[in-house]
């Protein structure tokens, strides 16, 4: 009876033991699965940030172009017009006596952490837009707002070009 008790003791151990087995398998798995859940979170936290962060640029460059530099001539046209060399020039625009920010503060590439890609108008002189340098693909690959509509399915985020283009007048 006593050889009978050992291997009862042997057999209730090893059960205990794949028992424990199991549940840190799952614990693993359920650990596993709640990573990979936060990092879809933070990457869709990330991308309506860079939205914001972006359509605020663009609408600052557009203000800063839009702005007149210049005295208004007699037909009252609006001085000449031009694109911010920097960005620092968006938060501080002297071009005039009174001086007028148009961006509140610098923002960084949300995506990344760092600074943004400018884009540069045709002379390379002033910045007309600015994007993302971060390669990860979207999540959101369409239903976009008219002003970003054509950020629809684009593979990586430095394909968002937050560009500003001024409006055509027409011509009566």
């Amino acid at each position: 009876m006593v050889k009978q008790t050992c291997i009862t003791c042997n057999n209730e151990q090893g059960s205990v033991l794949l028992l424990l087995m199991v549940v840190l398998m799952v614990v693993g798995l359920l650990t596993g699965v709640a990573g990979s859940s936060w990092k879809t979170i933070v990457q869709r936290s990330k991308e309506a940030d860079l939205l914001f962060k972006g359509n605020q640029i663009r609408t600052a460059i557009g203000c800063y172009y839009e702005f007149s530099a210049g005295p208004k001539k007699a037909s009252n046209a609006a001085g000449p017009k031009n694109y911010p060399r920097r960005l620092e020039d968006l938060l501080d625009d002297s071009r005039t006596v009174q001086r007028t920010k148009h961006l509140r503060r610098l923002y960084v590439d949300p995506m990344t952490g760092k600074g943004w890609a400018l884009i540069l108008d045709n002379d390379g002189q002033g910045i007309v837009g600015v994007r993302s340098t971060c390669t990860k693909k979207p999540f959101q690959q369409a239903g976009f707002s008219e002003e970003n509509k054509n950020f629809s399915g684009k593979q990586s985020y430095r394909d968002w070009e937050f560009v500003y283009k001024p409006r055509r007048n027409k011509v009566e």
